[in-house]
């Protein structure tokens, strides 16, 4: 049998080809033996909505629900001084940095620019710090440092978080465009060529 397989290419290829059947079907085939059995989810598990920053809603898991991917993750609410500042109708800026980043030094230093603002809040967190501000970036799904979020006041988004994300390094003008553009509001026109 083995001068067979060593001298046949076919041979070579059709036992390559059943080892690959026999490997995907172990690899999808669902499991077996005895009774499923799954942990209940919790209750109280609280979950990240477009309705609102400081009160997540919470979930009811649906009847004859049986495990999978879940469609919702768990967070907790952002800190005092975001929600505070978003609650009282402020634009939240919320710079993410990397200590010790170039890019990340300077953009910084451009944020100053937003402090002049009036009804706006500058909040700056190392990236080591982000998951506590998870209720606001997982949505976002931040992907790299310097991140500029600028939050839409909470009157003009009508109660539904509303955010801009801009990467990599950022003028004191991009900044403060960046703020304005989150609290313009008036008539937005659109380009439409002949």
């Amino acid at each position: 049998m083995r001068d067979k397989l060593n001298d046949n290419p076919m041979a070579q290829l059709a036992l390559v080809g059943l080892l690959l059947v026999v490997g995907a079907f172990m690899l999808l085939k669902p499991g077996g033996g005895g009774e499923e059995s799954e942990a209940a989810p919790a209750s109280g598990e609280v979950t990240a909505t477009a309705e609102s920053v400081q009160e997540p809603a919470l979930e009811e898991p649906a009847a004859g629900a049986t495990g999978g991917v879940p469609t919702s993750i768990p967070v907790s609410p952002p800190p005092r001084r975001f929600s505070t500042a978003y609650d009282a109708g402020k634009t939240v800026v919320l710079l993410v940095v990397h200590d010790g980043g170039i890019d990340d030094t300077y953009t910084a230093a451009a944020t100053s620019a937003v402090l002049g603002i009036p009804d706006t809040e500058l909040i700056v967190v190392p990236a080591a710090k982000i998951a506590r501000y998870a209720a606001v970036t997982v949505g976002l799904d931040l992907s790299q440092v310097p991140a500029l979020v600028v939050m839409k006041p909470k009157r003009l988004s009508h109660g539904v978080p509303q955010a801009s994300v801009k990467y990599g390094f950022q003028t004191p003008q991009s900044v403060t465009q960046a703020v304005r553009d989150a609290a313009y509001k008036g008539p937005e026109a659109t380009y439409h060529p002949d």
